[in-house]
């Protein structure tokens, strides 16, 4: 369905030094499930710099901010200055490789230092992807509990928010998952929300698509029960997709009514021009005239809708498709092409 995995950035080594210089993150609350004292956060919110006032942690040497130091070292000032609307405000971590703990550790470690809450995405079930952009994941369903554990110990009592396995759930009611392999999913999601959830302070929200592709909420239903959604704190909608704010807000509200009030958090990374028009196949991989959508943020004006989020990392390619690198490789015409349209 789409190219998720992310790589580690492609950007020179020489650009680590570059980084300390660029936009960081400032302190602020830690967000949902965080435990922090309301006093303190709000006041190291106010007094962050930049453009993020969320409670998500802004991770200072993402790619996006590498990219705005080199682009000021090399006199494009114009150019790095709209990327920061991608560098300053917080973006989820997708830890890669057999090993999720030496990432998920440096952002805990990064959040704890501003105060926030750091947002990560488990993304390494067992025939990820149907074999298509981001094809992979964990060897067999041991590896992957072992993964998901290591993952857990990892985050520790961090406030930590979780978007657990994209595409995961809806494969399985779009038929790229073979039948045989169905109980063995759920099976997987349903413990690694158990496992995930005995961290005091981890929000877990189950991936179900986004109603573009799974146009009858109806249809993930069963499938979300059944993969323990009872047991989270909600689902995921539109990661790493363009539909926009209020279609996914009907959508959510709808499929919450059929889970008994779920809540839900909305990719908003880059929905702010909404989908590309028609109804082109590929029209989730790395479409042209996008936008950044709303800004991050836990105030959504929505009981049901726990928070903005931007879950897929803004700039990341889907895939080989309309000139783009590799799946999840950062790729900064495209991103700053997003922010250029940006409307906030």
């Amino acid at each position: 369905m789409s190219g998720r995995r992310p790589t580690r950035s492609l950007t020179a080594a020489a650009l680590a030094c570059l980084a300390l210089a660029a936009g960081c993150s400032g302190s602020g609350s830690s967000g949902p499930g965080s435990g922090q004292a309301a006093g303190t956060a709000a006041t190291a919110r106010d007094q962050a710099p930049g453009r993020d006032s969320s409670p998500y942690w802004v991770d200072p040497r993402s790619d996006a901010a590498r990219q705005v130091a080199e682009w000021e070292a090399q006199g494009r000032s114009a150019d790095a200055d709209v990327l920061r609307r991608i560098s300053e405000r917080p973006v989820a971590d997708w830890p890669a490789g057999d090993d999720p703990a030496p990432d998920i550790e440096k952002a805990v470690r990064g959040a704890a230092r501003d105060g926030r809450t750091v947002v990560l995405v488990a993304y390494n079930i067992p025939h990820r992807d149907c074999g298509q952009h981001s094809a992979g994941g964990a060897d067999d369903a041991e590896t992957y509990r072992r993964w998901i554990g290591s993952f857990a110990d990892s985050i520790g009592s961090a406030p930590a928010i979780v978007i657990l396995e994209p595409d995961a759930v809806a494969h399985i009611v779009d038929g790229c998952t073979p039948a045989e392999e169905h109980d063995e999913r759920t099976e997987l999601l349903s413990g690694a929300v158990d496992r995930l959830k005995q961290q005091p302070k981890t929000k877990v929200y189950l991936d179900a698509g986004n109603p573009a592709w799974i146009d009858d909420p109806g249809k993930l239903v069963e499938p979300l029960e059944r993969a323990g959604v009872d047991r989270a704190d909600g689902i995921s909608l539109n990661v790493s997709n363009f539909q926009a704010n209020d279609t996914v807000r009907s959508f959510g509200a709808r499929l919450s009514g059929l889970l008994g009030g779920a809540h839900f958090v909305i990719d908003s990374s880059r929905n702010g021009n909404g989908p590309l028009p028609g109804s082109r196949t590929d029209a989730w991989c790395n479409p042209t005239g996008r936008a950044l959508g709303t800004p991050p943020s836990d105030r959504t004006g929505d009981p049901l809708l726990d928070a903005y989020l931007w879950i897929k990392r803004p700039g990341d390619s889907d895939g080989e498709c309309r000139g783009g690198p590799a799946a999840g490789t950062w790729w900064p015409d495209y991103a700053l092409g997003l922010a250029r349209r940006a409307k906030a």
